[in-house]
C-alpha cells in the first residue's frame, strides 16, 4: 500500500459527522444529520481498505441499509473519485 492510499484510507476511517456533512455538500449527496451519524458510526465498526473491493462493497452495502441505495451509490461514486 502507497502513502496516497494510507492517507485516503486513515481519512475515510476517521471521519466525524461534520466532516462527512461538509464532503455530502460538496460532492452533492443527500445526507441528513442523522443519517452521518449513522454513517460515521458503521463506518467506525471496523477499519476498512477502500482500495479492497469486497471491503468497499460490504460498506456501500451498510451505507445503503442505513440510507438508502441512491445515497450508497454516490458515496461509492466519491470513493471512486477518491481512488
Amino acid at each position: 500500500m502507497n502513502i496516497i492510499q494510507k492517507v485516503v484510507n486513515h481519512k475515510v476511517n476517521n471521519i466525524n459527522v461534520t466532516e462527512l456533512l461538509k464532503y455530502s455538500k460538496q460532492y452533492n449527496i443527500a445526507l441528513t444529520e442523522q443519517q452521518a451519524k449513522a454513517l460515521v458510526s458503521v463506518i467506525r465498526e471496523k477499519p476498512i481498505d477502500i482500495y479492497n473491493v469486497a471491503e468497499r462493497r460490504e460498506l456501500i452495502k451498510k451505507i445503503s441499509q442505513v440510507t438508502n441505495p441512491e445515497t450508497a451509490k454516490k458515496v461509492n461514486e466519491l470513493f471512486q473519485q477518491l481512488m
